[in-house]
């Protein structure tokens, strides 16, 4: 059975390795929506959030991860955590690490919270990823 159609356990270990990593990703994909309430909650204007902090690729924008380190960690703790993109709350439950085991497994090797913690439905990360 491929590992998109089983249940996971994961829990967030609070490391960061999520957030660095390799320089080719050089971005987290972001809302309009997700970026008003980051820069709500830095308390700083849409303007300067997107000036500050976003980087575009054709018609999508994100939080740059210049270097492979996102703009957000401090140290290994995320300074947006509560107000974090889809993209960052979803993590490792999405589809292309869900699609067999070994690409699961490929990812345990980088984040330790693979593995850990209580088990998640599948019906819970299929709701997650809507």
């Amino acid at each position: 059975m491929a590992s998109n159609k089983k249940d996971r356990r994961f829990e967030c270990t609070g490391c960061g390795d999520c957030c660095t990593g390799n320089p080719k990703y050089y971005w987290v994909e972001t809302t309009r929506l997700e970026q008003q309430r980051i820069a709500q909650y830095l308390d700083i204007s849409l303007k300067w959030f997107r000036r500050r902090y976003a980087v575009r690729e054709g018609d999508a924008e994100g939080i740059s991860m210049r270097g492979g380190r996102c703009a957000f960690l401090d140290g290994n703790r995320c300074r947006i955590y509560s107000v974090r993109p889809t993209q960052c709350r979803t993590y490792p439950l999405w589809p292309a690490l869900l699609s067999s085991d070994a690409a699961w497994k490929a990812e345990a090797r980088r984040c330790e919270g693979i593995g850990r913690g209580a088990i998640i439905p599948l019906r819970r990360i299929k709701e997650l990823l809507k």
